[in-house]
């Protein structure tokens, strides 16, 4: 299915399923991880200010699976093991909005990974996660898409947010969220955070990027922008 196939079905399903948290449990956390999530997260948020229950900070769009990809792609490319591997994967969550932040990857004992790859490595590795998507439909032979992968994403992500529920200090993951102060100024964007007993804590900064990440920086914004705006229309259009 392409993302216009997902935006068409999964739209009008995750709004739906907001009207209801709006009206029986208006501050939950909301964790999105339908697809696109570049357009169902700010589906879900304009359904809540329709509803007066908007939060922000617990809006979540659940952007782990390019974090567990990005670590293990690389740690398999530097010959370690991918537990304790670190990757911020900023952006949005689809193609080219997808961006592995690849010269901050670290391994366990703080040993940056950059210095293992030359710039034609780096540019594979982020097209690689870019597209790993469809690496897997492909590897099926249009039999699935990306499942055990994705529930794995979905438990690590929400195992982080129940740490943070019970108190537990310096919870971070990288998370698609509304912020004023994205490096591309998109209304959404992921990006590390700092979670805490009542969602966000902390948008952390992105940190110093390269000049590929740069690069790749200005490249994702007019597509990341147009999905954003695509969900936003969307709920306008909607019956009252």
């Amino acid at each position: 299915m392409t993302r216009d196939d997902l935006f068409n079905i999964n739209a009008g399903i995750v709004a739906g399923l907001i009207e209801g948290v709006a009206k029986y449990c208006p501050r939950a956390w909301i964790a999105i991880i339908s697809n696109p999530v570049n357009s169902t997260v700010p589906i879900a948020a304009e359904v809540l200010k329709k509803n007066g229950c908007y939060d922000p900070r617990k809006l979540l769009g659940v952007t782990t699976l390019d974090v567990v990809r990005a670590r293990a792609f690389v740690a398999e490319a530097a010959g370690v093991a991918p537990e304790g591997v670190k990757v911020p994967v900023v952006g949005g969550h689809a193609g080219i909005t997808i961006l592995p932040l690849l010269s901050q990857a670290t391994t366990p004992c703080g040993k940056r990974l950059a210095s293992c790859f030359g710039p034609e490595k780096i540019s594979a590795l982020t097209a690689r996660i870019q597209d790993a998507g469809t690496e897997v439909v492909q590897a099926k032979a249009g039999k699935g898409s990306a499942t055990l992968s994705m529930a794995y994403a979905a438990f690590e992500f929400a195992r982080s947010c129940l740490r943070a529920m019970k108190g537990e200090q310096g919870v971070v993951e990288c998370s698609y969220v509304e912020c004023h102060d994205a490096p591309n100024g998109a209304a959404f964007f992921a990006r590390p955070v700092v979670l805490g007993a009542q969602g966000v804590k902390e948008y952390l900064p992105l940190g110093p990027l390269s000049a590929f990440e740069k690069e790749g920086l200005a490249k994702l914004g007019a597509e990341l922008d147009g999905s954003i705006q695509k969900g936003v229309e969307f709920v306008r259009s909607m019956k009252k």
